[in-house]
């Protein structure tokens, strides 16, 4: 048998990685400013992290959310104390699209309605209606486009305001910092009205953190940025460093059903263990403040290359936007300088999505590789 062939692949094969590294089969080391689409967040084989998930698998690595599972209630604990979110409750899954299916399903419960307003470049995954929420026609088949969505620009309130008042809006979602469509984000204006105006018709707001939260883009989630509420948070990549979960956050006014929501997998174990781990360490080592003070140094280094023409996103989630396309210059810093960048749906945009413990000579190496191949 052969692997369904859907990904176009570099010729590199990851055998080893730590930190902010990885090698590959023949013992060549690369800097890693890509983390696995934003997965990596506390960098790669952190020793606390490995410990804890062998010694969970060592006790027991699964079993069905029918029984007691206290690792479900260590994580939710944690997790509302760090972000400053206490007052929501914890669905917890297995992906980032999982995650926002369920939040669009449970707003859907919520307010008896169907249509979704979604966000012009949007990205909320590749399953029913998270990827019919998704601004790709590409990837959307036609059982997707049985869904009700409706994408508007962003920062633009006056459609929002419009297409709430004609009542029929299951609900509102949008990235706190769009990730695949090129680090555009909404103003601090414009996530405040969004708010209002769904508090006034009654239609939840779902913040999607999956790429922008874990302090990624310096604070813990980016919509702290704009002093917001949202009703439904949706997150996973940062969350277990690599582990498969995800997670909503509902806001307390929703009540819970038995058998409105459900998953095989999410909250196992072993997903619960790694994710407890990322929790503690983002902590103890303080990695929001490293994503600050990293992220400053980036954007103050940035401005000697002229070839840059903007630098969009926060903290650790950047990306340089350049007046030619970069999958060439991804290539040359893949294969040349070893070091590892991603892309996005701006063809002009190459994408910083760095381990959040990546210190200032990491950024320093990268700076440099960048001057010598656009020289």
């Amino acid at each position: 048998m052969e692997l369904f062939n859907v990904y176009p692949l570099y010729n590199v094969t990851p055998v080893k990685a730590e930190g902010a590294y990885v090698w590959d089969e023949n013992n060549t080391k690369y800097l890693d400013l890509y983390g696995g689409h934003g997965v990596i967040s506390i960098g790669h084989t952190h020793p606390y992290y490995v410990n804890l998930l062998k010694q969970q698998l060592d006790a027991i690595g699964f079993y069905s959310n029918s029984i007691q599972n206290p690792l479900q209630q260590e994580l939710a604990q944690k997790l509302g104390e760090l972000s400053g979110c206490e007052n929501y409750k914890l669905f917890l899954c297995n992906s980032g699209a999982e995650a926002n299916e369920n939040a669009l399903k449970l707003a859907s419960f919520e307010t008896g309605k169907s249509r979704i307003v979604s966000f012009n470049n949007a990205f909320h995954g590749r399953t029913s209606a998270a990827v019919a929420a998704t601004d790709n026609k590409n990837i959307n088949a036609p059982i997707n486009l049985q869904q009700e969505v409706t994408f508007l620009p962003l920062n633009d309130i006056e459609l929002v305001i419009h297409e709430l008042g004609k009542e029929d809006i299951a609900a509102v979602i949008i990235e706190g910092i769009q990730g695949v469509g090129g680090l555009d984000e909404g103003t601090t204006e414009f996530f405040k009205e969004v708010q209002e105006i769904c508090n006034k018709k009654e239609v939840p707001l779902i913040l999607d953190e999956i790429q922008s939260g874990y302090g990624r883009s310096g604070q813990f989630f980016a919509f702290q940025y704009h002093n917001i509420q949202p009703d439904i948070i949706t997150i996973a990549k940062g969350m277990a460093n690599g582990f498969p979960i995800g997670g909503v956050l509902i806001s307390d006014k929703y009540k819970a059903k038995f058998g409105m929501l459900g998953t095989t997998f999410g909250g196992n174990h072993l997903a619960c263990a790694a994710a407890i781990s990322v929790l503690d360490i983002l902590k103890k080592e303080n990695l929001v403040s490293n994503v600050n003070e990293v992220s400053n140094y980036f954007l103050e280094e940035i401005k000697a290359i002229s070839q840059v023409k903007k630098v969009k996103g926060k903290g650790l989630m950047l990306g340089i936007e350049f007046d030619f396309e970069v999958g060439e210059l991804r290539k040359k810093l893949i294969f040349d300088k070893h070091i590892f960048t991603g892309g996005s749906s701006n063809k002009n945009l190459l994408r910083i999505l760095p381990p959040l413990n990546i210190n200032k000579e990491h950024i320093a190496i990268f700076i440099n590789a960048l001057k010598e191949i656009l020289k």
